[in-house]
């Protein structure tokens, strides 16, 4: 069964998750075949040969801070803010949200009946991702940005931020890019130990062998494939401790190496 806490050094993850998707997954890979699937991950495909992305978000303690990496879709079945109360999260608590980017499923609970769900939080996003978004060209085909990201701005408790950005001594947010311009994921480094909140650098444990593989979401397709060789070369060979989003059961685990293939080994 899949552990909901893990622990990198003194910082402390909890796996939090906001329901599941419904694809298939070749639509959603289309490098892919259906017979890959079948045959090298029928783990994670069900009885009609679909996938079920988790929509998955952490909170995080670090340095006497409580932090939230994105806020999942809100969903019409959507659960996250049930899973904070069964797990403890207290959303008054919550001193800042990290936005890796600013897809709908990344932001839906950033407000909830029109007031901020976080309502002591200061919302982190990157420059570059809200430049692009707040694109009136991109912004007329995006409502969640209407709905979940410009009242932030408003309400003035949205910070933007640029480069590699400390948010806490032991939590640095990481450029990213490729799945969208700004995209970041949050590296932690706490008593000699290291890890990532990967955001959507990948979408499954398929893509630990097959990096190549991108999803039809990634906005850059090319910069999103050298974003994940780099980076997964990197975390298989730092042995860190990895949360996915959207992989199956807590997203915890490493990319490691067995029989010539890299591999998702989850914790």
């Amino acid at each position: 069964m899949a552990q909901d806490k893990a622990r990198v050094g003194n910082v402390e993850m909890v796996s939090l998750t906001d329901g599941q998707g419904d694809r298939h997954p070749v639509e959603t890979f289309p490098d892919s075949s259906g017979e890959q699937w079948c045959a090298e991950y029928p783990d994670l495909l069900d009885s009609n040969g679909r996938i079920h992305p988790r929509y998955g978000t952490v909170a995080v303690r670090s340095a006497g801070k409580l932090i939230i990496v994105d806020t999942g879709l809100q969903a019409p079945d959507g659960k996250l803010l049930d899973e904070m109360r069964a797990k403890g999260i207290d959303r008054d608590a919550v001193d800042i949200v990290v936005l890796t980017h600013l897809h709908g499923d990344h932001v839906g609970w950033n407000l909830t009946d029109g007031r901020p769900s976080f309502p002591n939080a200061r919302y982190l996003a990157t420059r570059t991702d809200w430049d692009y978004w707040t694109t009136p060209s991109v912004q007329v085909r995006a409502s969640h940005i209407r709905n979940q990201v410009l009242p932030l701005q408003d309400l003035d408790i949205l910070d933007l931020i640029d480069g590699e950005y400390e948010i806490t001594p032991e939590l640095t947010a990481l450029p990213t890019p490729g799945h969208t311009p700004g995209h970041i994921s949050v590296a932690i480094f706490s008593g000699g130990e290291r890890g990532l909140i990967l955001g959507d650098v990948a979408h499954s444990p398929a893509q630990a062998h097959h990096t190549d593989w991108n999803p039809i979401f990634d906005i850059d397709q090319t910069q999103s494939r050298e974003t994940r060789h780099r980076l997964f070369d990197r975390l298989e060979e730092e042995g860190s401790l990895v949360s996915a989003g959207h992989f199956p059961g807590s997203g915890f685990g490493r990319f490691v190496r067995t029989e010539g293939r890299r591999v998702w080994q989850g914790v």
